[in-house]
């Protein structure tokens, strides 16, 4: 496996719906940074699937190397 590619210096907000699931991209080649557009396939990796629990901002992780994925715990500093 691969390691992913950094795809940011730091994290995005977004603003997540109770109940909605959400993919976050941990391959860091999605064009739709944070969130997974399907690019990962081949390359040995898949997105982080969660739902929700609440309607929040939440920074996701850009730089892939958090230890709290899908979001950010300042390790892109």
């Amino acid at each position: 496996m691969e390691l992913p590619k950094r795809a940011g210096e730091s994290p995005i907000a977004i603003e997540l719906e109770e109940g909605k699931r959400y993919a976050w991209c941990t391959c860091g080649l999605s064009e739709n940074q944070p969130l997974c557009d399907g690019k990962h396939k081949g390359q040995g990796m898949s997105p982080q699937v969660f739902v929700a629990e609440k309607t929040e901002t939440k920074h996701f992780c850009t730089c892939k190397e958090t230890k709290n994925g899908p979001f950010c715990d300042g390790s892109h500093k």
